[in-house]
């Protein structure tokens, strides 16, 4: 043995005998200085990645940072933790490494990393939902949700099964369970299982959508659709009041949703006097042509205006038309302007709007002092 190769094995045993009397205290606290140095200098790294990549128009490399910057941070110091356990563990000949070290360490590793990739998919989801927002109106976010939402599910069971596995726990033996209790569990939770089943239906049938203004003439259902969840879907109502629906109903009832219509329907009726007869023709004429050269008005749909019944007191026509918005606040002020401008037509013809009146027709004459004579003897009878 040379000298090079005993002085080593002196040191070696020297710091064994250092490691023994407590320099292993100062080792751990080294540790965990370097694990806080590190952390430190990786947010610096991360916090300036993300200021540069916020700049460019790829949004993905961006998710992957954000979706990086805490999981990296907690697995620094995992790392850190586990590397003191272990330094504790050898200086005080303790097997702590294999019994507890070891365990915490894989299963921290299968817990960041599922955090992770669950982080990473909320972002791809809020970027893809951007961009398909900023390309048209009415993008699809219920479908995009979905499929995120089961993504997510199928990950979190992945890693639950995977950190069964690192704890010792038999994978087969839980799925065999799950297919034996998943009766008993099925019969316990029916409406449970039946919503469940009505929110997927609701996701990949799609008659409706977050946002979007829904009635069923079947139950007291109307409002705006403000989330749609596995159990329950959140409905806005127009007097702002939360109305929360078991998605298993809407198999049930007939929905309609009037957020997709392809237009607004103008249909009234509007009443001119029998004295006006003659002119109502040139009426109806005019106003035909002012809705077929209005702006709003839909030309391609069908356009109707028409006399449409002899009234007790009027005749009356109608007008049946089409707008080209679908939204309700101008919908109503095409509406008026329509209105206002067949109020102007009938002015201009010379014409009136009729209102409910009667005639009385008495035959012979009557003077108006014989009348009067003839009211108030009657009166005078009754006296």
């Amino acid at each position: 043995m040379d000298s090079a190769e005993f002085e080593l094995k002196q040191w070696l045993l020297q710091l064994d005998f250092l490691r023994g009397d407590g320099l292993w205290i100062s080792e751990a606290f080294l540790i965990i200085l370097i694990a806080v140095i590190f952390n430190f200098i990786q947010k610096r790294m991360i916090n300036k990645l993300h200021a540069k990549l916020e700049t460019t128009e790829n949004p993905w490399d961006e998710a992957l940072v954000e979706s990086l910057a805490k999981p990296i941070s907690a697995f620094i110091w995992l790392w850190g933790i586990t590397i003191a356990g272990n330094v504790i563990a050898d200086a005080n000949n303790v097997s702590v490494f294999d019994k507890l070290v070891e365990p915490v360490r894989d299963t921290g590793i299968v817990v960041i990393f599922t955090w992770f990739i669950l982080r990473l998919i909320v972002r791809i989801e809020h970027n893809v939902i951007k961009i398909g927002r900023d390309k048209e109106d009415n993008y699809d976010v219920t479908t995009v949700q979905a499929i995120t939402k089961l993504i997510r599910v199928s990950v979190f069971i992945t890693g639950a099964l995977i950190l069964m596995q690192q704890l010792g726990v038999s994978v087969s033996g839980v799925l065999a369970f799950g297919g034996i209790g998943g009766m008993a569990i099925g019969f316990a939770a029916k409406d449970l299982l039946s919503n469940f089943f009505g929110g997927l239906m609701l996701y990949l049938d799609r008659p409706f959508a977050v946002g979007d203004w829904i009635r069923s003439p079947d139950r007291n259902i109307e409002g705006t659709v403000e989330s749609i969840g596995w159990r329950l879907t959140l409905i806005r109502t127009f007097n702002k009041r939360p109305l929360y629906v078991p998605n298993s109903t809407f198999a049930s009832i007939s929905v309609e949703n009037p957020s997709r219509m392809s237009h607004r329907r103008i249909k009234e009726t509007i009443g001119v006097r029998y004295d006006d007869s003659d002119k109502l023709n040139g009426i109806l004429n005019e106003v035909r042509d002012m809705l077929s050269n209005h702006n709003e008005i839909d030309t391609s749909q069908t356009l109707m205006v028409n006399l449409n019944e002899f009234a007790p007191s009027s005749l009356d026509f109608f007008i049946y038309t089409f707008t080209k918005t679908t939204n309700w606040v101008k919908y109503h002020k095409v509406k008026q302007d329509v209105l206002f401008q067949i109020l102007q037509i009938i002015d201009k013809h010379g014409a009136e709007v009729a209102f409910p009146t009667s005639t009385l027709h008495l035959n012979g004459e009557i003077n108006q002092p014989e009348l009067y004579q003839a009211e108030l003897a009657q009166s005078n009878r009754r006296g």
